[in-house]
């Protein structure tokens, strides 16, 4: 009941597109309405390239029905949709729909993965190498499953590209404690927000041959690149392209969700992951650990469906469809540049690029006085600063020490969703708030 010197609270916290005012994709949402209630397929209001995705997934499904189990790893029908897709995004490299498991949103395709590699206890418990900063998921998935965290950490000074002899010094250290077994790599970057070149993929991937460590590409946000002269390249692309000794023997599994890119369905929670070069005795393990949760939801299956099959030229809702993704990036694309070009105006902010996903991550100075204020109340001076912003401002943001972060620097994550004109009075108001922080602490 306190008065507030705001009227709305801003949430810049979770990269939650359509909690965020973004429309939804139409023919996505016409494909789902039909799978969901099949009497719409006699229904003129509907196109008819629609109502033939809404069929052949209707097919697929136990009794015609959305509302029946699937199998544990998709639908056939979806799953060879992902392969068709994969082989169209990287030039023509084969995907095998065998090597395609639909999962509840990428985040359940990553924990099942970790589940199946981590074992071992004392030194020989498994070692899980991730970036830092990281996506919080990570770290909370190591946790769960008692399995080693293994931080390396992202060069800030140069726009957080990923360095190998990082990644040499970081597992040469864990080597002591555990059995580094595992790499992940988010790409584009959360909360970073950086695109890795392919200069930087074939050194990662050489690295993970050399020292036989499996590797997990995090790649939902492959459609969101916003940078002139940035190009999103796949793990399992690239991989392909380094000849038969790396293709053969590099174990590897992507991810890909319906929450990010374009799309922002995340409550659908729809997404895949393929796994290449695993041997067939574990995969038998993985199916038997994944029918323990029976199927991902179907309805968010279908929904993945649409992602990798969207309407093609010459189809009846193309052109709409083409004009709401496009409008959905570029608007995107304006975001992340007018985030950054605002930010880096303050003074005492520093933004890199934003080349890619959808959050800005800069670094803040915070004054020493205000760093001692943090300790009196027993926080972290960046969650000090988040909530003397959100106090003030009604900004919720997330503090950089919830991804990690260099020790002494300070951060916060933020998403570049709201729509333009509220971005910018969000973008006016840190502006304002950090000069008074800083006049206020200095």
């Amino acid at each position: 009941g306190i008065k507030k010197p705001f009227t709305e609270v801003i949430k810049a916290n979770i990269g939650d597109a359509h909690a965020m005012g973004q429309r939804p994709i139409t023919f996505l949402r016409q494909v789902v309405a039909l799978c969901t209630y099949p009497n719409l397929l006699d229904s003129p209001s509907f196109p008819e390239d629609a109502k033939k995705r809404a069929r052949r997934i209707l097919q697929g499904c136990g009794g015609n029905s959305l509302g029946s189990y699937s199998a544990s790893q998709g639908i056939n029908c979806i799953r060879e949709d992902v392969a068709s897709y994969i082989e169209r995004r990287d030039g023509g490299v084969s995907a095998d729909p065998d090597n395609i498991y639909l999962t509840t949103g990428a985040s359940d395709g990553i924990a099942t993965i970790l589940k199946i590699l981590v074992s071992g206890g004392g030194k020989s418990r498994t070692g899980v190498m991730i970036p830092i900063p990281q996506y919080p998921l990570y770290s909370a998935a190591i946790s769960e499953l008692d399995a080693i965290q293994v931080n390396y950490y992202l060069d800030e000074e140069n726009c957080w590209a990923l360095n190998v002899n990082e990644l040499r010094r970081s597992l040469n250290e864990a080597k002591a404690y555990c059995n580094p077994k595992v790499l992940c790599i988010i790409n584009p970057g959360n909360p970073t927000g950086q695109v890795q070149n392919r200069k930087c993929i074939e050194d990662v991937i050489h690295f993970a041959w050399e020292e036989k460590l499996f590797l997990l590409a995090d790649e939902v946000y492959q459609d969101n690149v916003y940078s002139e002269g940035c190009q999103f390249h796949s793990f399992k692309k690239i991989l392909y392209e380094m000849g038969p000794e790396y293709y053969n023997n590099v174990e590897l599994a992507s991810f890909h969700s319906t929450s990010k890119g374009y799309m922002g369905e995340c409550g659908y929670r729809g997404g895949y992951m393929e796994v290449i070069n695993l041997h067939p005795e574990i995969k038998g393990q993985l199916v038997k650990l994944l029918s323990v949760r029976l199927c991902p939801p179907v309805s968010g299956q279908a929904a993945m469906d649409i992602v990798v099959n969207p309407p093609i030229p010459g189809e009846e809702s193309y052109s709409q469809f083409i004009k709401e993704k496009e409008s959905v990036l570029n608007n995107l694309a304006k975001k992340a540049k007018l985030t950054e070009d605002m930010f880096n105006k303050v003074p005492g902010i520093h933004c890199n690029p934003l080349q890619g996903a959808m959050y800005a991550f800069p670094r803040i100075f915070i004054p020493s006085k205000a760093i001692e204020e943090a300790k009196a109340h027993k926080m972290a001076p960046d969650m000090f600063y988040c909530m003397k912003l959100l106090e003030e401002t009604g900004i919720c943001v997330v503090p950089g020490s919830g991804f990690g972060q260099r020790e002494g620097s300070y951060h916060f994550r933020m998403t570049i969703l709201p729509p333009v004109e509220k971005l910018k009075i969000l973008l006016e108001k840190v502006k304002d708030f950090h000069i008074k922080f800083l006049e206020k602490y200095a």
